[in-house]
């Protein structure tokens, strides 16, 4: 019986030992020095006086340094969260102040810049710890370790400003994992690339599934995914199959079909994507040039490991249609609820998407008010306890009693008396042929629908165009145009910035 990650890094450091295991621009690791740094990291961890079951921080740049680190952290039967050396003052304050860490992971050049904040706990400093093979202290720390422990806790932003710690467990990871490997069929002649931060989900299968399966695992620089061409010549040397990234990060490639320039048809296995709505036009793009990859799309909430439910792509769709959620995955329950807690399950009726499963977080960490919002009792369930999470997504079932996604709760408005999601004007006016990316936004002051695209149109030039596939009703009353719509850290639409333009 599995009860850790770390499972996987003894087999694969045991099996694929002299193997790479992580690559950046800078360093690489085969699975035996991963496993050994991670272990001696643990060894220091323990001897600094630091108890089981303790937050620890990471604070380092994006590199080979962060999974060993995280490693050793749940090697000392602790649980990691990451701090991103980029990120706004500010918000480490806050994220420190709700995870109050007994001790960081740093490197001698970022100590000085982390004794800024008001922290008092230890310094595990990375370059000053040697790697061993096997410590008698680290194994009983690694056997006392049961699967409902956490594993590590990611920052999420909060609506009242501070920002809500996902609380994820061994398990959960453990359950999505397995349903990855075994869905996508993952070996050891696999080869992952990396997009997302470390501190943003969509890199949980990138760590998990090359250390699981004992497949490398190549950090891509990130100034490539500025440079489309050379992104898709990085993924010819390195030999990808495998990519999970979000669909900001496809759409770089999409948008000028640098496909034309390289071929990765011979390479290239598996396009998985979640984080964010894909584009049906620009998925299209992507299987008009690779028409034998594995396109899967992924949906899935923070609270929920990563995902919850998967569409792996096996019709064609137009590109003014959405790209359905699909299914729920094996060991995870979806219910979706109407606004009288009934079950939804006849098509084109809409609610909101529920989870129910050992997947599903363990709350919020040091944030029980917020917990008990979120993490409910199941209201279908009057015997006993069982909690599920209200994702705030409102979905439907189509025809083919699949998933699909339309918008926030948040999103949905009321507008000339009207019920709108402005999800299905994003879908919309994603399929006109000369708009990349778009977002909709409502301007409670003047009572109107403004659309944000890449695309230099106005409102009376681009009515006509809509009319065919949205209501009156629910056409733009403004129109801005920015040649670069604002992204946040996790590559995703920043909606808060965009709120300013109002």
């Amino acid at each position: 019986m599995q009860a850790s990650v770390l499972d996987w890094l003894e087999s694969s450091s045991q099996s694929f030992g002299d193997k790479i295991a992580i690559w950046d621009e800078k360093e690489e690791v085969t699975y035996r020095q991963y496993h050994d740094q991670a272990v001696g990291l643990a060894k220091a961890i323990i001897e600094s006086g630091i108890e089981n079951k303790a937050p620890v921080v990471v604070f380092l740049e994006k590199s080979v340094r962060v999974p060993v680190s995280f490693m050793g952290i749940a090697y000392a039967g602790d649980f990691y969260s990451p701090i991103d050396i980029g990120m706004p003052k500010q918000r480490i304050s806050r994220i420190l102040e709700v995870l109050q860490p007994r001790a960081v992971i740093t490197s001698k050049e970022l100590k000085g810049e982390f004794e800024k904040f008001d922290y008092t706990g230890k310094y595990i400093i990375y370059e000053e710890v040697a790697p061993i093979s096997a410590d008698k202290a680290v194994e009983k720390r690694r056997q006392q370790i049961i699967d409902t422990d956490l594993l590590y806790v990611l920052f999420t932003s909060g609506s009242t400003g501070t920002p809500k710690g996902v609380s994820i467990t061994h398990r959960g990871v453990i359950d999505c994992i397995d349903w990855f490997a075994e869905t996508f069929d993952i070996c050891p002649k696999d080869s992952f690339a990396n997009q997302a931060p470390f501190y943003f989900d969509v890199s949980v299968p990138d760590i998990y599934l090359s250390m699981k399966s004992g497949a490398p695992l190549y950090l891509v620089p990130e100034d490539l995914f500025v440079q489309p061409v050379r992104l898709l010549e990085f993924l010819r040397e390195k030999q990808i199959n495998t990519i999970s990234w979000v669909p900001s990060a496809l759409i770089v490639v999409s948008k000028i079909k640098a496909f034309r320039s390289v071929d990765l048809s011979d390479i290239l296995k598996r396009v998985i994507f979640c984080g964010e709505v894909m584009p049906n036009k620009q998925l299209n793009i992507w299987r008009q040039y690779l028409p034998n990859v594995v396109y899967a799309n992924l949906y899935g909430p923070t609270e929920a490991v990563y995902a919850c439910t998967c569409y792996i792509v096996n019709r064609e769709f137009a590109d003014d249609e959405p790209l359905p959620i699909g299914f729920p995955m094996k060991n995870t329950d979806i219910m979706v609820l109407d606004e009288e807690e009934a079950l939804v399950e006849e098509p084109g009726k809409i609610g909101e998407l529920c989870v129910r499963g050992t997947g599903m977080a363990a709350g919020y960490y040091n944030n029980q008010e917020k917990t008990k919002e979120m993490f409910v009792q199941n209201p279908l369930n009057h015997a006993y306890e069982e909690k599920i999470y209200r994702t705030g997504d409102l979905v439907k079932y189509n025809d083919c009693g699949e998933l699909v996604y339309l918008s926030r709760k948040d999103f949905q408005i009321k507008h000339l008396g009207h019920r709108i999601e402005l999800g299905e004007i994003e879908t919309a006016v994603s399929s006109l042929s000369d708009v990349t990316r778009c977002c909709c936004l409502y301007d409670e002051k003047h009572a109107r629908i403004c659309l944000f695209l890449d695309w230099d149109i106005s409102k009376e030039e681009l009515r006509p165009l809509l009319e065919n596939m949205i209501p009156d009703y629910m056409l733009p009353g403004k129109v801005i145009y920015m040649e670069n719509i604002p992204l946040n850290a996790n590559g995703k639409i920043d909606r808060e910035k965009l709120k300013a333009y109002l």
